[in-house]
């Protein structure tokens, strides 16, 4: 159910604390550490091109690197299959914002930088190439005047049941939820988010987000009472 999780996860990802745990758990880049967390905004914008937005959901936050603004976009993709040329519809994403910032920014002299991340949550393992360079023909010919980019995947079926029971934050109990589903561990981990998480509101968005799930059949009336 794409619309579902679609907005569903907007909603998760829109509160800060669980931005910041997907980026600090799950994003393995060294400049992450640096990130000034406290000026993190949601860009309440779409950027995406027209004959995609049926068929995209994405989030835009603008944050603190070094003191320069970083944008970090974030493209939900919960379809079926796996689309191989999501570097493509990544890179034509990025190039739209880039248009729009400079239309927006008329005396801009340098663009900011664009982290792009596939968040995917699909039953199959996510095999389409990350860096654009793999899906054009003799690109290597053209040396330094071949298409270069990458996007970077969080697959969240790729994570075991161990590892994300060792994190233990919002995130990884969602992901708990989404690939290695088991009422009772999710009802432990609730508990334990309880005791240690000071922010009650992502926990609040967290257990709604099983809600939607139980309203539309996909988990059991009584797995949701358990949880609430």
């Amino acid at each position: 159910m794409p619309t579902i999780h679609d907005s569903g996860y907007k909603k998760l990802f829109s509160n800060k604390r669980i931005f910041r745990q997907l980026i600090e758990t799950f994003v393995t880049e060294k400049w992450v550490k640096d990130l000034d967390f406290d000026t993190c905004e949601i860009i309440d914008k779409s950027f995406v091109a027209d004959h995609y937005k049926e068929t995209e959901s994405d989030i835009i936050y603008k944050i603190k690197l070094d003191k320069k603004d970083l944008f970090i976009i974030i493209l939900l993709e919960f379809q079926s299959g796996v689309e191989r040329f999501m570097s493509l519809r990544m890179l034509n994403y990025i190039t739209n914002f880039y248009m729009d910032y400079l239309h927006s920014n008329k005396r801009l002299k340098m663009l900011p930088p664009i982290f792009p991340i596939l968040l995917y949550n699909g039953n199959r393992k996510w095999t389409a190439p990350e860096a654009i360079a793999e899906l054009i023909d003799g690109t290597d010919v053209l040396g330094k005047y071949g298409l270069r980019f990458r996007y970077f995947k969080i697959d969240e079926n790729a994570f075991s049941r161990e590892k994300l029971l060792k994190i233990k934050n919002l995130v990884s109990t969602l992901f708990l939820a989404e690939a290695h589903y088991d009422i009772d561990v999710l009802k432990n981990e609730f508990l334990n988010l309880y005791d240690r998480e000071d922010d009650k509101t992502a926990i609040s968005l967290l257990l709604n987000w099983f809600l939607q799930l139980r309203e539309h059949g996909r988990i059991a009336s009584q797995d949701y009472d358990k949880l609430e």
